[in-house]
C-alpha cells in the first residue's frame, strides 16, 4: 500500500461518474473537510494476502502523523495513480473500508467514493511535515522473521572491554552518547532545519532545484569544484588500493531473476522507469547491481583473489519526503562503491582492516569529526573478538557496537563512520561490510585450487560514503565551530577561493592580476567598486583562507596576509607559495570555473 499524506487547510471533492464496474454506490456526491489530514491511498497486489496486517500498519502510521500535526479529521481518498501494481477492486474496497473503521475510533473520518472519476480541490499547508509519503507493508513471512531479530547495544573500549551501553560512563564522551541515543531510539524525520542548509546557500555551493524531484540538487561552480575534488581524491585512493575501475548502467530490469529478489527487500527506494515493449526498469540505488552482474560473468581463479571492483557512481533512492534534508539525505547522490571478492574469512578480515584503515585515512584527510560504529551478528563477534578489539584500538577511543542475535541482513559485520549534526541526528559516511548472501544470489563464483567452484565472500566498501554527504558533514562541523565563536573554513585544498587579493584602488588592479599568476593556488581579485573594509568582510563571509590587501607597500614584494589559520605576519611570494605547497601536498588541484575578477561574476543567491 502506498499513501500520500497532506496537511490541508481544506480538501473537497465532487464525484462525476463511475470509472469501473463495482464502484461504490453513493448518496453524497460532494463533501469537504477543513483543517484535515488528506490521505491518498493506493492498495497494491502485494497487500491482497495480508490486508489486515497492511491496514493495521497503515492505520498506525496515519495516526502517528495525525497526532504530530495535531489534527482530528481525516479524509481518505482512493488514488490509483500512486502505484502501477494495483490490487483488484474487491481487495482495495475491503482495505479502504477496514482502514476507515480503524481510524474512525479516534478521528472524524470521511472517504471519497471508490471507483469514480472525481474532481477535487485542496489547500496544502507549507510547513516541513505538510507533505509526506509512506510505503506500507503487511507482516509477511519476511517481516515476521525480522521481528525475531534482537539488537543489543554495547560500547567497545580501545582496551578491548565490551560494556553494555546503558552501563557505560559517557561523561567524557558526549558525542558518542548522542550517537548511541539516536541509533537506538531516534527517528530519521527532522522537524528542524540542519545548519548546513543555510551555509550551503550562503556560500553559493548548492541549492534546491524546484524544477526537479525533491532531493535532486543544483550544484553551483564553487560547490561543483568541492565535490569534484573530493571525488578525485577518493577515486585516487581506491585505485591506489588495487581496485579496478569500471562503469555500469544506472537502470536495470525489475524482472531480472537475480535482481527481482533483491528489489523486494528495498521497495521504498526505487524510481521506476518504463522501457521498450512494456519492460519496467528501476534506477539503481547503489552501484552494487552492475558490479554483481559483471562479477557473475567473470572467470575467476583463487589465484586472482582478492579482486576489487570500483565505480564512482551516481545513484538514486526515493527516500521518504519527510526524511529529505538538504544534502544530508538525498534522492540523487554520488558515492564511490567498491566491491571486493575474497577467498575465505581470513582474506576477508584482512581486506576489511585495510579498507577500514583507508576510510579512517579519508576521515583524517578531510578533517571530519565523528563516531565509529561496528555492527555484528553475535556468533561472528564471538568468533572474532580479537578482530573487533583491533578495530577499537585503531580508532583510539570508545566505539558503538550493535549486536544482532541472528543474521537478518546480507552482512555479518559492518563498520561505519558517523557524524552528529546540528539538530540531533546522526548520519553515516564511510562503511565496510562483509556480505555472505549476494555471491550466491547472483551466482558469483571462483575456482579453488582443487578445481571446485565456490562462492567468495564479498566486501562492500564506500571509503568516503556519499560525496554530497561529505560536503554536508564539513558544513555541519564548521557550524558547530561557529557556534563556539570560531571561524568557519573548508579545508584549504577544498576552498573554492584559496587566496583573494584586494587592491586598495583601481590603480593596482593590473598588478594584482600579474601577482595572481605567480601564486600557485586558486586566486581571485576583488576589483569591485567598494571599500577595502567591505571587501575584507565579504571575503571573511566566504571563508577565504588567505586574504591579501595590495597597495603601495606590497609593491616591495612583502605581503601581510589575513589567514584563517596560523601563519606568519609577513611573507614573500616565495614563502607564500611554500606555505601553499605544504598545504596542498599529495592533494588534487582544480581551477575554479568562475571569472578571476569578482566584478565579472554573477551572483547565485
Amino acid at each position: 500500500m502506498k499513501i500520500l499524506l497532506l496537511h490541508t487547510d481544506y480538501i473537497e471533492y465532487e464525484a462525476k461518474e463511475k470509472a469501473i464496474d463495482g464502484a461504490d454506490e453513493i448518496d453524497i456526491k460532494k463533501d469537504r473537510l477543513d483543517e484535515a489530514l488528506a490521505v491518498f491511498v493506493a492498495v497494491e497486489k502485494d497487500d491482497e494476502d495480508v490486508i489486515n496486517e497492511t491496514v493495521k500498519n497503515a492505520s498506525n502510521e496515519i495516526e502517528e502523523v495525525a497526532r504530530n500535526l495535531g489534527v482530528d479529521k481525516i479524509m481518505l481518498y482512493p488514488y490509483a495513480h500512486l502505484s502501477s501494481n494495483l490490487s483488484g477492486p474487491d481487495a482495495a474496497k475491503e482495505a479502504l473500508k477496514k482502514l476507515k473503521e480503524r481510524l474512525s475510533k479516534r478521528f472524524t473520518v470521511k472517504s471519497s467514493p471508490f471507483g469514480w472519476y472525481k474532481a477535487f480541490k485542496l489547500s496544502c499547508k507549507g510547513h516541513p511535515l505538510a507533505e509526506l509519503s509512506r510505503e506500507i507493508k503487511g507482516a509477511g513471512e519476511e517481516e515476521e522473521e525480522k521481528k525475531k531479530i534482537v539488537s543489543s547495544w554495547f560500547i567497545l573500549t580501545p582496551e578491548g572491554e565490551l560494556i553494555e551501553a546503558e552501563k557505560f560512563d559517557f561523561r567524557k564522551h558526549e558525542e558518542l552518547e548522542k550517537f548511541y541515543r539516536y541509533e537506538a531510539f531516534g527517528s530519521r524525520k527532522s522537524e528542524r532545519e540542519p545548519a548546513h542548509i543555510k551555509l550551503m546557500k550562503d556560500l553559493e555551493l548548492v541549492d534546491y532545484e524546484p524544477g526537479s524531484d525533491p532531493g535532486n540538487m543544483r550544484w553551483y561552480p564553487k560547490g561543483k569544484l568541492v565535490k569534484k575534488l573530493l571525488e578525485r581524491k577518493v577515486e585516487e585512493m581506491c585505485l591506489s588500493a588495487g581496485a579496478m575501475e569500471v562503469e555500469t548502467p544506472i537502470m536495470y530490469d525489475t524482472q531480472h531473476p537475480a535482481l527481482s529478489k533483491y528489489l523486494k527487500k528495498f521497495p521504498a527506494r526505487q524510481y521506476r522507469v518504463k522501457g521498450d515493449k512494456g519492460k519496467e526498469l528501476f534506477l539503481r540505488f547503489a552501484a552494487c547491481f552492475g558490479q554483481y552482474l559483471m562479477a557473475s560473468d567473470m572467470t575467476i581463479s583463487y589465484k586472482n583473489l582478492p579482486i576489487r571492483i570500483f565505480e564512482l557512481a551516481k545513484s538514486f533512492r526515493k527516500e521518504q519526503h519527510g526524511e529529505l534534508s538538504g544534502i544530508k539525505r538525498l534522492r540523487a547522490f554520488t558515492m564511490p562503491d567498491m566491491h571486493t571478492l575474497c577467498m575465505d574469512k581470513e582474506q576477508a578480515l584482512e581486506e576489511f582492516k585495510k579498507q577500514f584503515m583507508l576510510s579512517m585515512e579519508w576521515v583524517k584527510l578531510v578533517g571530519l569529526e565523528g563516531e565509529v560504529a561496528i555492527r555484528f551478528v553475535k556468533s561472528f563477534f564471538e568468533e572474532n573478538r580479537e578482530f573487533a578489539a583491533e578495530i577499537a584500538k585503531e580508532v583510539g577511543k570508545p566505539i558503538l557496537v550493535e549486536m544482532w542475535n541472528e543474521r537478518y541482513f546480507y552482512f555479518i559485520t559492518k563498520f561505519e563512520f558517523n557524524m552528529n549534526d546540528s539538530v540531533g541526528k546522526s548520519f553515516a559516511l564511510s562503511t565496510v561490510q562483509i556480505d555472505v548472501e549476494n555471491p550466491e544470489s547472483f551466482n558469483i563464483t571462483y575456482i579453488d585450487e582443487k578445481g571446485n567452484r565456490k562462492y567468495p565472500l564479498l566486501l562492500h566498501a564506500s571509503i568516503s560514503g556519499g560525496i554530497d554527504r561529505c560536503v554536508c558533514a564539513l558544513l555541519e562541523k564548521e557550524a558547530k565551530k561557529m557556534r563556539r565563536g570560531e571561524k568557519g573554513m573548508l579545508p584549504f585544498w577544498l576552498s573554492p577561493t584559496q587566496v583573494r587579493i584586494i587592491p586598495v584602488s583601481d590603480e593596482f588592479v593590473d598588478e594584482c592580476i600579474a601577482l595572481s599568476q605567480k601564486i600557485n593556488a586558486r586566486v581571485d581579485i576583488d576589483d569591485r567598486d567598494a571599500s577595502v573594509s567591505k571587501k575584507i568582510r565579504e571575503a571573511e563571509k566566504e571563508w577565504v583562507p588567505i586574504i591579501i590587501v595590495y597597495g603601495e607597500k606590497e609593491r616591495s614584494g612583502t605581503f601581510r596576509p589575513r589567514c584563517r589559520f596560523d601563519c606568519r605576519e609577513e611573507l614573500s611570494l616565495e614563502e607564500l607559495n611554500d606555505m601553499i605547497a605544504e598545504k596542498m601536498k599529495d592533494l588534487p588541484y582544480q581551477p575554479l570555473s568562475l571569472p578571476k575578477l569578482l566584478s565579472r561574476r554573477p551572483s547565485f543567491h
